[in-house]
């Protein structure tokens, strides 16, 4: 292994993972960051980063960075570095095309002697039998032979300014014990909460899929929960207060489950369970469980407007947040859409407050135009979404002066009181 100081990285994909960690990486080593996106990289280059996950200082502190759409750009890089997107298509199954396409163009620019690293979250086994031989088959080169590879899961938390990349310790591996070893010291090298060097390329892969699934199933529990309690007219935040009062209950809390992760990976790990025979039955309930939480969300919305007279069908709810969490504007996989669709069945007049989303990401990906000014005595209910600090800022007081005189107020986040709302989730 060539050492760490000889090292040249090409961080392929500059979204939500990849920037942050080629920012890093640019501190110290030189470093190439590619995006298939002119218009991303441009924005780069000149100092912004619309996701808000890097900072314009942060930009300018990554001396040894520099970016570029042009793959032959890549050449004089010794380790790449993978970051792409890993989605799920309608039938709720793993999308590798991403994956697919930018193993290709490793396969173009990587010589021997080098080390492809990847990221996105997979499956186990998905680096060794889908994206390594793709990387064979283009580069004419033979894993562990001419070329090596290495996994280490991304571990970015949209909107999270506290865990950063650098203070969240690192899972890697690599596809031989020195080229293990070489993974980890890299990673080692920005990461200053430290690595952990898992066995192999898989043990990484799986641990990776299982943190969000895990976290997707406690949610999941929380959310049947709040179903029962609902029925039994118990207001469950109050009931989740009392029992977190014990130092060993979870702090979860019921909601909508979206965004790049938790409501994703559990499919690609359940994906590879069917295809060894094996039906996953706890993971795909508690998947049904969170999926289903917008269609109740509109169905207790309509059943607390009936309750007080308000017709349904032409009535004005507001929906405020749309980003899968709060302080974030990331829009990848947001569930509020859900709620979207359902309340459109009823022909509800639908409009759209978030002070963070992008008015261009919200019209490309979901067809929608949040507004931007909130009027006074205009609509019918209203649902807090999303746990915006704006949202909390606002105050309550003002929220209901958005109503009309009769009104439901819905709260999924518990921003307010239980008594400054009509129903919590």
């Amino acid at each position: 292994m060539k050492p760490l100081q000889h090292t040249t990285i090409a961080i392929i994909g500059l979204g939500y993972v990849g920037l942050p960690l080629a920012v890093e990486f640019g501190k110290h080593y030189p470093t190439i960051g590619y995006d298939i996106n002119p218009a991303r990289v441009a924005e780069l280059q000149s100092g912004n980063d619309h996701t808000l996950e890097t900072t314009p200082a942060e930009l300018q502190a990554a001396q040894h960075l520099h970016y570029t759409s042009h793959l032959n750009d890549l050449r004089d890089a010794n380790v790449f570095i993978v970051t792409v997107p890993t989605p799920i298509d309608r039938h709720k199954r793993p999308d590798l095309t991403p994956l697919i396409k930018a193993s290709e163009s490793v396969g173009k620019v990587i010589k021997a002697g080098d080390i492809v690293i990847y990221e996105s979250t997979v499956y186990p086994g998905a680096t060794e039998e889908d994206c390594l031989p793709v990387v064979e088959k283009i580069s004419g080169l033979t894993f562990n032979v001419d070329f090596f590879a290495g996994y280490s899961p991304e571990r970015i938390n949209p909107g999270d300014k506290e865990h950063r990349v650098t203070t969240i310790k690192k899972v890697t591996s690599g596809s031989t014990p020195e080229v293990a070893e070489f993974v980890d010291q890299l990673y080692r090298s920005i990461i200053t909460a430290g690595t952990h060097k898992a066995p192999s390329i898989k043990v990484a892969e799986a641990s990776k899929v299982i943190e969000n699934t895990q976290r997707d199933l406690n949610i999941a529990l929380v959310n049947e929960l709040a179903l029962i309690f609902n029925r039994m007219g118990i207001d469950t935040e109050a009931v989740l207060q009392a029992a977190g009062t014990k130092w060993n209950f979870l702090p979860f809390r019921p909601g909508l489950v979206g965004g790049h992760c938790i409501g994703i990976d559990p499919y690609y790990l359940t994906h590879k369970a069917e295809s060894l025979g094996y039906h996953p039955d706890i993971i795909l309930a508690g998947r049904r469980i969170n999926d289903g939480m917008g269609a109740y969300v509109a169905s207790q919305l309509i059943k607390a407007m009936v309750q007080k007279d308000i017709p349904v069908a032409g009535a004005k709810v507001l929906i405020m947040g749309l980003a899968f969490k709060e302080n974030c504007p990331d829009l990848r996989n947001t569930r509020v859409v859900d709620i979207l669709k359902e309340l459109r069945g009823y022909r509800i007049q639908t409009e759209v407050y978030d002070p963070w989303a992008s008015t261009e990401d919200a019209q490309r990906e979901y067809g929608i135009t949040p507004v931007q000014v909130l009027e006074d005595s205009q609509y019918d209910a209203i649902i807090l979404a999303v746990a915006h600090q704006q949202f909390r800022d606002i105050g309550v007081a003002k929220i209901q002066a958005l109503g009309k005189p009769a009104h439901v107020i819905y709260d999924l986040k518990y921003l307010f009181a239980a008594h400054e709302t009509t129903l919590r989730l």
